[in-house]
């Protein structure tokens, strides 16, 4: 059966007496044993100070700070646990006064504050990069808009404030590569498949469930859109951006996506 590990040792060399009541000495912070608790036994070395308050010349043992240039004293032993010296109440706590074991993380905690200011600092050149792309795109369009405003075909009847216009990619067996064609923004994307088929003289059996769809689909990502998405949050919350006077793509679609969208651009 192992021994239960009960009581201290005395701190005198010469004693190490084991006392399960060990004395704790409130000046030095030994620990002894009976015969060596006071201070003489142990031959503590901390000094009582003496304290004359005004009324009385009767001494009174007050505990100094052990922090370098600090005055504070209390009447009672503050001891730091894990150093052991006294300090006032100011400077009671490890940080406050400096301690010496005191497991500090600092260069742990500097390696992650620096991890996480590259990251941000990445993704801030990341969001520089494709702003500017973005904003040469969008001057692009508002370049070639003007364009597409003096040939672009369209409903004549629709308000010029909800017009949206774009050079409109055929799919590659078409005779004419592109067309400028104008539609409402507030259509559905099925509805300007339909009148830009319509335009082009397109065959369109979109209405025909087994048939091979139609599509209007992203210049630069190839994405197909939804028939059901109103043109006009396409031209807001697309990522990447639709600009009004840039690119979009019309082909026959069994999927999603087109997988090459250079073979229509380049054919300009």
């Amino acid at each position: 059966m192992a021994e239960i590990d009960i009581g201290k040792h005395c701190q005198i060399d010469s004693c190490c007496q084991k006392d399960f009541l060990p004395f704790v000495c409130e000046l030095c912070s030994g620990v002894f044993c009976l015969e060596h608790r006071s201070r003489d036994a142990h031959s503590c070395s901390e000094e009582p100070v003496k304290r004359v308050s005004q009324n009385t010349s009767v001494g009174t043992t007050s505990f100094p700070c052990s922090l370098q240039d600090c005055k504070g004293k209390e009447l009672l032993p503050v001891i730091c646990l894990q150093c052991g010296k006294h300090f006032c109440l100011a400077h009671r706590h490890q940080d406050d006064h400096k301690c010496e074991k005191l497991e500090v993380q600092k260069p742990r905690m500097a390696a992650t504050k620096e991890l996480v200011q590259k990251i941000v600092e990445s993704k801030d050149i990341s969001k520089s990069k494709g702003r500017k792309g973005a904003k040469n795109s969008a001057t692009a369009a508002k370049v070639a808009l003007m364009k597409l405003k003096l040939h672009a075909a369209g409903d004549k009847g629709l308000p010029q404030a909800e017009r949206t216009y774009f050079q409109v990619y055929l799919p590659k067996e078409s005779k004419d590569s592109s067309q400028p064609m104008f539609f409402c923004s507030k259509w559905s994307v099925g509805k300007v498949v339909d009148y830009a088929a319509s335009l082009a003289g397109l065959k369109n059996n979109n209405n025909v469930l087994t048939a091979t769809k139609l599509r209007l689909c992203h210049p630069e990502t190839g994405e197909a859109f939804r028939m059901d998405n109103e043109l006009l949050s396409l031209l807001t919350n697309q990522v990447p951006p639709l600009y009004n006077g840039g690119n979009v793509i019309l082909e026959y679609l069994d999927h999603d996506g087109l997988e090459n969208v250079a073979d229509y651009i380049r054919q300009t």
